[in-house]
């Protein structure tokens, strides 16, 4: 009997590559938006089996997003947005040192504009999926995102993107994936996995 296997990371974001594209061929934008981003992120900590804390790094994390604006009367209104970020953490506990995983966050968000045209506040909310990768395995978990930030208009095709964003993703009781057969070198703190992150950017329009 062959049993089935995890979804292949690779695979996963094609299909998320596709569903941009669909996204942004069916919605009614009049431009889209390229925004690489750059931060550090803040890190939960996992615990121990003797439920013991094991402080996680803050480490800086990479991302870029895809979006489309949306407006009314000539006036944006704000934009749809597919955002990934991907971050590596380290922890050590008494027994091991130079652990580490890695993250990466996709999500499918909705965007506010508020105030001028040439300086404004932003506010995001979206649902999505968190992937999770140690050396003892690996999982994909539901998971949301929130943020607040500003945007501010340097040139006609370049605006300069600054936010807070907080994740949130929703971790199965007995799932764990820093654990196998032999050995178990931490546990989640809890069934919510929390990440906060400060970052930068610049959205280009085409």
């Amino acid at each position: 009997m062959v049993l089935p296997q995890k979804p292949n990371m690779i695979v996963c974001l094609k299909l998320l590559l596709i569903l941009i594209i669909f996204i942004a061929i069916k919605s009614k934008a009049n431009e889209y938006e390229f925004t690489p981003y750059i931060g550090y992120m803040f890190s939960s900590d996992l615990q121990q089996t003797d439920s013991s804390a094991i402080t996680v790094s803050d480490d800086v994390h990479l991302g870029f997003a895809i979006a489309w604006h949306e407006s009314s009367k000539g006036r944006r209104r704000g934009q749809g947005q597919i955002l990934i970020n991907y971050v590596s953490h380290k922890f050590s506990t008494s027994e091991t040192t130079d652990n580490k995983f890695d993250l990466i966050y996709a999500h499918f968000s909705g965007v506010g504009f508020y105030g001028k045209t040439g300086y404004i506040t932003t506010l995001g909310l979206g649902f999505g999926a968190s992937y999770i990768k140690s050396s003892l395995g690996d999982s994909f978990y539901p998971s949301s995102t929130i943020a607040i930030g500003t945007r501010y208009l340097v040139s006609k095709d370049l605006t300069l993107v600054t936010e807070l964003r907080a994740y949130a993703t929703l971790i199965k009781e007995d799932d764990n994936i820093f654990c196998n057969n032999t050995q178990c070198l931490a546990l989640f703190d809890g069934a919510v996995w929390l990440d906060t992150s400060i970052s930068v950017g610049f959205a280009y329009k085409f």
